[in-house]
């Protein structure tokens, strides 16, 4: 190589570095600016909105909003219950924080951090379902999907390192999009977006339900060992923990979302065996910590026997969502309803009644 042939190439080397540096350095810049998660301290103050499809994302800005003082914890099973038509009911400002399978440690990390920035909240709201009565490897130590460390309890400054990423850059254009008018609002800034079809789609998607129900794993209903139905799941020790880290104040309502029957399982299996320890486990909870409510909608009845009330065999369709939240209202107002898909394991006497 020749003189001029190395000194065009180092000549070509520093621009393009150059180039790189100043491409990387601007979109870098674009991402912190627009902040896609609303998590960076120094940021422009913008009217951000959860734009990211994996909520673990969102849920961390939103737990700090100051408007909000009650929250709703649980998985998918509790997504539909509206905080907009709880306020209406009780006179508070609710934040939905359920997540799709969210293990019962992503849970506590969610409350965690709702309870850092609200130390008393009037009601929190914790759905019990299969992510509580069926322990699975991890559920108590890690999350079920990517979860973001580094917002949930971390210095704020620690997000910066963590912005250079595709998946950042990604979300920050979404978002950048929608401050601009040019994307739809997807996700709620309560926390509520409905994942169901319109419910007056639902005979034309009939095809669709019982396809759904056709392959859904059936229940386990081998013969359950012997104390099974007698004893709790050890998650139930860590749902003791977050009751126990409340103020006596808040009302605390321990609910398990209804589901298909054709869940439940056999009397005597394995998978009646583990609700029945799970419901037991609730109950004891419920006995011993101040203001807590236990709620069971998940058990067999009318509700949870008829198909037509679901989607698929774990998630219910809205007008099951209003009626689930119709009877928690009545219950906190002290005038539980005549329902017979409600059975009310635990109503404290003395709970602090909501005002309107």
């Amino acid at each position: 190589m020749t003189p001029v042939q190395a000194g065009a190439w180092r000549h070509f080397c520093r621009l393009a570095l150059a180039v790189m540096l100043a491409v990387g350095g601007g979109l870098y810049l674009f991402i912190v600016t627009v902040d896609p998660w609303d998590v960076l301290p120094f940021s422009p103050r913008l009217p951000r909105i959860p734009v990211t499809s994996n909520a673990r994302y969102t849920m961390p800005a939103l737990a700090r909003d100051p408007r909000f003082d009650s929250v709703m914890l649980g998985t998918s099973t509790s997504r539909l219950i509206q905080p907009a038509v709880m306020d209406r009911a009780l006179g508070t400002h609710f934040l939905n924080m359920a997540m799709n399978s969210a293990s019962p440690w992503e849970q506590a990390r969610e409350l965690d951090t709702f309870l850092r920035a609200h130390p008393a909240p009037r009601i929190v709201m914790i759905g019990v379902d299969a992510a509580w009565c069926h322990e699975r490897p991890g559920s108590l130590t890690s999350p079920n999907r990517p979860w973001p460390e580094w917002m949930y309890g971390h210095p704020a400054w620690t997000g910066y390192l963590h912005m250079a990423s595709l998946y950042a850059l990604q979300e920050a254009a979404n978002q950048f999009l929608w401050l601009t008018g040019q994307k739809k609002q997807r996700f709620g800034t309560d926390g509520y977006t409905s994942f169901v079809p319109p419910d007056d789609r639902y005979d034309q998607l009939r095809g669709r339900v019982q396809a759904a129900f056709d392959h859904w794993s059936p229940p386990d209903n081998s013969p359950a060992p012997p104390g099974m139905a007698d004893t709790p799941p050890a998650t139930m020790a860590l749902l003791d923990s977050m009751v126990g880290r409340m103020p006596a104040s808040t009302i605390r309502i321990l609910w398990f979302p209804p589901a298909s029957a054709f869940l439940h399982g056999t009397t005597g299996g394995i998978a009646a065996a583990r609700l029945q320890a799970c419901r037991l486990g609730v109950e004891r909870i419920a006995a011993h910590q101040p203001n807590v409510v236990a709620l069971d909608f998940n058990h067999d009845s009318a509700l949870t026997e008829n198909r037509d009330n679901f989607w698929d065999p774990l998630h219910y369709r809205m007008p099951t969502a209003q009626r689930v939240m119709t009877d928690m209202g009545a219950v906190i107002h002290g005038k539980p309803p005549a329902d017979p898909a409600l059975d009310i394991l635990h109503d404290p006497p003395g709970l602090p009644r909501m005002d309107r």
